[in-house]
């Protein structure tokens, strides 16, 4: 029986595994479709087989929405731990963490370009740092992008993606509501359109300041827009909720949005939008 024994003490008994697929080659929607990464991005980031709206960042948005190039202002701005808050972890580290993870200096960026010709700024915001959530430099720089579209006599578009108020800033985070919501104001005297766009999620004093005071109040398909959560909805009034509660389609049907916008549309429906705000002759996009 000697066949049964291994001579060669060297051969590996450990079956290899095998390799893997490049991290990032596929993405895998909610319903279970696969798309390849390439084939989402030349898609604008939807799936095309259920329609998925997968998250996106500034620089996404700033490559749909403006023509070629642009220019951000303010992307040095960063927070400081002033509270010196403390929760699981510093703030302070919080900060760092998400910097070096992201890449970007703060939730919010500005970018001033233009879109079909025209010129526009846009204020995006970044779930990936800290959840999208306003403390002083989101409501900061807001308050800066107003200031540059009234300069430059141009729309301003703010794309929301926020789970709300920053805690680690305490009541700071909170007067950013106030802050913006002011600053809109000034926008509304120079007579400047400002278009909403609430992306998945729209969460808490975001949606309770400036993301539901545009001119146009808009959102892409499903999207969560809310002040509280369903989840603590529920728990607090111990009642079900409709299908689809606090979904961009249900609010739409409630009155609380005036459009749902596919992202394939977005840029051309934006122009066209602010078109008709300022009673411009309506211009054909393709």
């Amino acid at each position: 029986m000697s066949w049964f024994k291994r001579t060669n003490k060297n051969i590996s008994t450990k079956t290899e595994e095998k390799k893997d697929i490049p991290a990032g080659l596929w993405y895998k929607t909610p319903s279970g479709k696969i798309i390849e990464t390439k084939e989402l991005s030349e898609n604008m980031y939807v799936s095309p087989e259920d329609d998925y709206h997968v998250h996106i960042g500034s620089k996404e948005y700033f490559e749909i929405l403006f023509d070629n190039k642009f220019k951000e202002f303010n992307a040095q701005m960063t927070s400081i731990d002033f509270l010196k808050f403390r929760d699981q972890k510093k703030y302070s580290d919080r900060l760092i963490e998400a910097q070096s993870k992201t890449k970007l200096n703060e939730a919010i960026r500005i970018g001033y370009g233009k879109s079909y010709g025209k010129n526009l700024v846009i204020a995006c915001m970044d779930f990936k740092f800290i959840g999208g959530s306003m403390g002083s430099v989101v409501g900061e720089k807001i308050s800066l992008a107003i200031g540059y579209a009234i300069k430059y006599k141009c729309p301003l578009l703010i794309i929301s993606k926020s789970g709300g108020a920053r805690m680690m800033e305490s009541a700071t985070s909170l007067m950013q509501m106030a802050k913006t919501s002011a600053r809109l104001n000034d926008l509304s005297e120079a007579k400047l359109p400002y278009i909403s766009l609430c992306t998945d999620p729209t969460t808490g004093g975001t949606t309770a300041s400036f993301a539901m005071l545009g001119d146009i109040n808009i959102a892409e398909p499903n999207a969560l827009v809310a002040f509280a959560g369903p989840r603590v909805v529920k728990d607090t009034t111990g009642q079900e909720l409709p299908d689809g509660f606090q979904k961009s389609e249900f609010l739409l049907e409630k009155g609380f949005l005036d459009f749902i916008i596919h992202r394939k549309d977005l840029k051309k429906k934006v122009n066209l939008y602010i078109d008709l705000i300022q009673n411009y002759p309506i211009r054909k996009y393709e």
